[in-house]
């Protein structure tokens, strides 16, 4: 098997051997704050707040009125992704995907009954591409308890999907045990779908139970990309680019990873000259 990438080697192989790209080097991570990017952002935004967007029509089409409006002078393509969001009930994956897409954070903890699905819509400018693509993220979140009690529930938040979230919380060291065999337990290793793992709770470092060796052991025996979030409390900022800009590095992180795999599926990345772990702070 060489290091170039070809139709005879397994997708699964190739996205395991590529590693993580290096923060930045697949897209420009302060374009939204340039004049072109602010066009952009102005897109997913309404009287100065997040807009909110419905869950799509089907699992990789969103609907024409469910999508931001862009005028003709502001080209842009739109790549879409299934986004699954697992982990230990309390974690935090409810309120993370309501950080994400603007929406309101629930105050008190109640674990998700069933399928919940959010989208949002960010504004990427790859350094590769001629114009700025917007990433349709549809989150699919669902309750541990409804997990194990529908064996459809599972199946359902796995099909089509492009990526699997898999959060532990700093504040629950077994949460962080956990995620291998979380990994395990929700993907093939034949499933070519990026995996990426996210820290809730970083903020709360009088309570932490999860250490930054910990974290490094980690990604250099599983070879994949760690990003970490603060807690995440109280209703959605009133200012909207505020709150994207305390979403945007995770949103960027994403695109990133995803980006990168596609351009492995396509045979663009040599797996030989990929970047470094990263972490990546929000």
């Amino acid at each position: 098997m060489t290091s170039h990438l070809s139709g005879t080697t397994p997708f699964y192989v190739r996205l395991a051997m590529s590693g993580v790209p290096k923060s930045g080097s697949l897209i420009i991570p302060e374009w939204l704050q340039s004049p072109e990017g602010r066009d952009y952002a102005s897109c997913i935004l309404r009287k100065k707040k997040r807009r909110t967007f419905g869950k799509p029509d089907t699992l990789h089409s969103a609907g024409l009125i469910e999508r931001p409006v862009l005028p003709p002078q502001l080209p842009a393509d739109v790549a879409s992704y299934k986004i699954f969001v697992s982990g230990k009930s309390g974690v935090g994956k409810t309120s993370l995907i309501a950080k994400l897409c603007g929406l309101e954070v629930p105050t008190v903890h109640h674990e998700t009954t069933g399928i919940q699905t959010s989208s949002t819509y960010w504004p990427v400018r790859p350094r590769d591409s001629e114009r700025p693509i917007i990433f349709a993220f549809h989150f699919w979140d669902c309750g541990e308890s409804a997990l194990k009690k529908f064996d459809h529930i599972l199946p359902a938040c796995k099909e089509k999907a492009d990526a699997v979230l898999f959060l532990f919380s700093f504040t629950d060291r077994s949460s962080f045990e956990d995620v291998p065999a979380l990994i395990s337990r929700t993907l093939s290793q034949e499933e070519n779908v990026a995996r990426v793992v996210i820290g809730t709770k970083l903020d709360q470092f009088m309570h932490t139970d999860v250490t930054e060796q910990d974290i490094r052991d980690f990604q250099q025996t599983w070879q994949l990309p760690v990003m970490r979030v603060s807690s995440v409390s109280g209703p959605r900022l009133s200012d909207g680019r505020a709150e994207l800009a305390d979403a945007a590095s995770l949103l960027n992180g994403l695109a990133e990873v995803l980006w990168h795999r596609d351009q492995i599926a396509a045979g663009l990345v040599d797996v030989g000259q990929c970047g470094s772990q990263e972490v990546i702070c929000l």
